[in-house]
């Protein structure tokens, strides 16, 4: 996606579902700020695979609100803000939600 576009990147969403995405994103931003994505130990907040379970619960919220379209925006925002490997790590925890690929 060139410079522009990701500038004016927009929810893939209807309107009355964004500020649900809003929120969610900005709860997935503090996780990963707080807690990171991944675990080195299973326990809480983290499922037996070491994934983040809310942060799975909220890929599991945008497949439902827009698929894999939604999920794929939702990585990228978090990549801009906080960072590739925050992506990277998000991207592995959501592995097994609806299309998303790992």
């Amino acid at each position: 996606m060139g410079f522009l576009q990701d500038l004016f990147l927009t929810a893939p969403c209807s309107p009355s579902d964004k500020p649900e995405v809003e929120e969610l994103l900005n709860e997935l931003i503090q996780i990963g700020k707080v807690d990171d994505f991944l675990s080195e130990r299973p326990g809480l907040p983290f499922n037996s695979q070491c994934r983040h379970i809310r942060a799975r619960k909220i890929g599991t919220r945008f497949n439902e609100i827009g698929g894999l379209q939604l999920m794929e925006y939702a990585l990228k925002k978090i990549q801009k803000k906080l960072g590739k490997n925050m992506a990277d790590h998000l991207e592995y925890a959501w592995s097994g939600i609806g299309q998303w690929l790992s």
